[in-house]
């Protein structure tokens, strides 16, 4: 899987892999045998991209090629392999069928092999007499096709499925001699390949959904955002790029004790994360866990979700490109996500104050049970006690007992100054 979100880790070289291999340049200095005999050679004709078909259609695959060696070959083998948004339909009878699951970074794929026993002579262009034709499924979007000509015999993919012959009437090949011959190779002159990008008119929905998070100063609290592509298709990136980015930013008065393997940190408490693949099945998505520790109450502290990365030119909902992590902190007032305050400003007597027993900049937050704190008492309506927080930075601290505190050291303050008045006057009154 994605250890980080710069991108997936390199794709393995395998046989059949789709999207892995750029498109192969056609044209080249002529092929030498080695010991000089006379041997059959291919090339492929190109093969346009196919773009806008529509999901439930079809489309036939145009395939030439040429016979670019010295000598005719006595059998050629063609191979159509595509990605799960597009089908093979009915197979002529000299095709077998593969069914080949993701696995080593290659998406699933569902392979032909088609053999022709005939002879084909060289610099001969030929081509079967019906093109094969595929189906375009409903989750098709940014799909693959890739075409295989051999002189000899293809083995399957090791985790591929048994095969199953076709059952329509063979197709044989057929001599184009109004086509213009290709060039011949000389890096792998038994076989060529071409991969062709097949797009579809089609739309996917990525979405993310953000998370509540409760907890008390002190706790450390999991965290769970989502990723979901919902679809109608599936989607494939080009090489090693993940799917798309998402954004994760943590709310204030938290840290991370504890991140998601497929995301890095950014910024202090951002994270951005990855895909497992370079492909996302619809209705499929990722799942990012963290672990967060609560060091103090923040007034209005939100966090976020929200997708980056690649261009999505296929997702045409935004309403779901983002979501929003709120924080209910214990004994906090409410849910620092907002600002649970009463009156506008939660205090009253127009300075910060309650009943004249406090002053400055403080906020007395509402509490969660929907009740009001007057004079510092308890909040009633039977949620969470009010609390004083300090130009709303600071962790809160209970105001109940604060009060009558201030009081009585306001009185003694008051008697000490009275009587140190009377000693001194008694002092002036006995010179």
């Amino acid at each position: 899987m994605l250890q980080s979100s710069s991108g997936l880790r390199p794709l393995r070289k395998t046989a059949g892999a789709v999207g892995a291999i750029a498109l192969i340049a056609l044209g080249a200095a002529p092929a030498v045998a080695a010991d000089d005999d006379p041997s059959a050679a291919v090339t492929l004709g190109k093969i346009a991209p196919i773009d806008g078909v529509k999901p439930g259609s079809s489309v036939d695959v145009p395939v030439t090629f040429t016979n670019t060696g010295t000598a005719a070959a006595d059998k050629v083998w063609l191979t159509y392999t595509v990605t799960r948004g597009l089908s093979h339909t009915e197979l002529p009878s000299n095709c077998l069928r593969y069914e080949i699951p993701a696995y080593d970074e290659a998406p699933s794929r569902s392979q032909a092999v088609c053999e022709f026993d005939q002879t084909v002579k060289a610099g001969a262009v030929y081509a079967p007499e019906k093109a094969l034709t595929l189906k375009v499924l409903d989750h098709a979007l940014y799909d693959r096709l890739r075409v295989t000509v051999e002189t000899t015999e293809p083995g399957p993919d090791d985790n591929a499925s048994d095969p199953v012959r076709g059952t329509g009437p063979a197709v044989k090949l057929v001599e184009q001699p109004d086509a213009t011959p290709g060039g011949p190779r000389d890096d792998h002159p038994d076989w060529d390949a071409a991969d062709v990008k097949v797009t579809a008119d089609n739309t996917a929905d990525f979405k993310v959904t953000g998370a509540r998070l409760k907890g008390a100063v002190g706790d450390t609290v999991a965290l769970t955002a989502n990723f979901t592509n919902a679809g109608p298709a599936w989607v494939l990136r080009d090489g090693d790029v993940s799917v798309t980015k998402v954004r994760i930013k943590m709310p204030a008065g938290t840290t991370v004790t504890k991140g998601d393997g497929f995301c890095d940190k950014v910024a202090a408490g951002t994270y951005e994360c990855g895909t497992s693949e370079s492909w996302e099945d619809e209705g499929k998505g990722e799942i990012y866990t963290f672990k967060l520790r609560i060091d103090k109450a923040v007034q209005g502290a939100k966090g976020s979700v929200a997708l980056t990365g690649e261009p999505r030119p296929f997702d045409t909902n935004k309403a779901d490109d983002t979501a929003a992590i709120t924080l209910d902190v214990a004994g906090s007032g409410g849910s620092t996500g907002g600002s649970g305050s009463t009156g506008g400003s939660g205090s009253t007597g127009g300075s910060g104050s309650t009943g004249g027993s406090t002053s400055g900049t403080g906020s007395t937050h509402g509490s969660t049970g929907g009740g009001s704190s007057t004079g510092g008492d308890s909040t009633t309506g039977g949620g969470t006690s009010g609390s004083t927080t300090t130009g709303g930075d600071l962790a809160s601290t209970g105001s109940g007992a604060t009060l009558p505190i201030a009081g009585a050291s306001a009185a003694a303050l008051a008697a000490g100054a009275a009587a140190v008045l009377v000693a001194r006057r008694r002092r002036t009154a006995g010179r």
